[in-house]
């Protein structure tokens, strides 16, 4: 089964908890055991895995990514000023595949699914969500 989100984005940098939407798809999927990936279309947004307990983390990543690749250094930004959007991208990755065990994510406690926007706002940031596995 696969379907795709589009989410909207408010910042130019944010990370975006998508896990409700996910989780929606797996358990309409109808898979009790098997794998989810999550893959964001577009060269300058990733997913990433991350503690959904405390919004400082999410921001703590956000930071740490400004600080490490910094906006306006880059030959890209000669085209359209966001070089450092596409090296963020790519450093964190375009997916993530998480596990279902029982119907549900095998995601722990304090873990949640994120969209890593590096270059927005954007109205609709689609997302594939892809699900492989076998019924209950």
């Amino acid at each position: 089964m696969r379907k795709i989100i589009h989410v909207a984005t408010r910042q130019r940098e944010t990370l975006v908890d998508i896990s409700e939407p996910v989780r929606a798809i797996v358990a309409k999927s109808g898979v009790a055991d098997g794998l989810v990936n999550v893959y964001v279309q577009g060269a300058t947004a990733a997913v990433m895995i991350q503690e959904n307990w405390d919004d400082s983390v999410q921001t703590d990543v956000v930071d740490f990514l400004k600080r490490l690749i910094p906006q306006g250094v880059w030959l890209h930004d000669r085209q359209d000023g966001n070089g450092d959007s596409h090296l963020k991208a790519g450093l964190v990755g375009p997916q993530e595949t998480i596990p279902i065990i029982g119907g549900a994510l095998g995601l722990s406690r304090w873990q949640n699914i994120f969209l890593c926007e590096f270059d927005g706002p954007r109205e609709a940031r689609p997302v594939c969500v892809t699900v492989l596995g076998t019924s209950g």
